[in-house]
């Protein structure tokens, strides 16, 4: 057993769109990450996108204009093949759960993250 502090993980970088993998779950990445502004509209064929937002805010847009705004403490489960997008007017920082080797980018053009282990 290892406790994770998340927020001196988060502390450790600056960037955006890039997730860090902070633990692993039944062979699934536990990352931390931190958005600001839109990432591309994308989905994941074969699996969920878990999103728990730990500061600031979140909206997940839908290809079909739904969207959902989550704030500190909310999560949302995008379910696989839903065409989506998060996007952050102001820095939030957010943890994610995916299966280790699944791109961040799902079938966007943007290059997936390397996700390093912090």
């Amino acid at each position: 057993m290892k406790k994770v502090n998340l927020a001196e993980k988060l502390a450790m970088f600056s960037t955006h769109w890039d997730p860090h993998v902070v633990a692993s779950y039944n062979g699934n990445d536990v990352m931390v990450v931190k958005f600001t502004g839109e990432f591309p509209f994308h989905k994941h064929d074969t699996t969920d996108d878990f999103f728990l937002i730990l500061e600031g805010e979140v909206t997940l847009d839908g290809e079909d204009g739904d969207a959902v705004t989550l704030g500190p403490g909310e999560l949302c489960v995008v379910p696989k093949g839903m065409i989506h997008r998060p996007r952050a007017t102001s820095e939030a920082k957010v943890l994610l759960i995916e299966p280790k080797g699944e791109p961040n980018s799902g079938d966007s053009d943007r290059p997936p993250a390397t996700k390093p282990t912090i």
